[in-house]
């Protein structure tokens, strides 16, 4: 078995017990303030971490707003599809085309297909997850689909 040196593990120890030395000093130093307004501010001023101060930042999304923007593990807990409109005329699509949603989403083509279709002025679509996690867009009324990645 490969142990650390002796100086090197002391020194992992001592650095890992300065910083909760000082949050115990921060505590201390709190808890002896004898103005309630004061001590309750004191507290406040600790910092927590940065994880939890970015996570309340951000605002909730709706499970249709994270739709192809979710890991691996959220997306049991997501929509099958959604449907929405192409924004303005359509007539399909190239290898990688964007194409805007009326829900603001933005999607780009990513499988290098393309398709000529009549043109729609916002034309009805569904993004579809196909078994493996994967996402398709289909026009209503076409008989093609194209393979799809959320951008936006």
């Amino acid at each position: 078995m490969n142990a650390l040196p002796l100086p090197v593990l002391m020194l992992a120890l001592l650095v890992a017990s300065s910083t909760a030395l000082a949050d115990d000093a921060a505590l201390l130093k709190c808890r002896a303030l004898p103005d309630t307004a004061t001590r309750v501010a004191c507290y406040d001023a600790i910092p927590v971490g940065v994880a939890r101060t970015a996570a309340a930042a951000v605002p909730a999304r709706t499970p249709e707003q994270n739709f192809g923007m979710e890991a691996a593990k959220e997306r049991e807990a997501q929509p099958a599809s959604i449907r929405s409109t192409v924004v303005g005329d359509f007539d399909g699509w190239g290898p990688g085309s964007q194409i805007r949603l009326a829900n603001g989403q933005v999607w780009r083509i990513i499988d290098g297909s393309d398709a000529v279709l009549p043109r729609q002025k916002d034309a009805p679509v569904t993004i579809e997850r196909n078994l493996f996690g994967t996402l398709f867009l289909k026009v209503d009324g076409g008989n093609s689909s194209a393979k799809v990645r959320r951008v936006q």
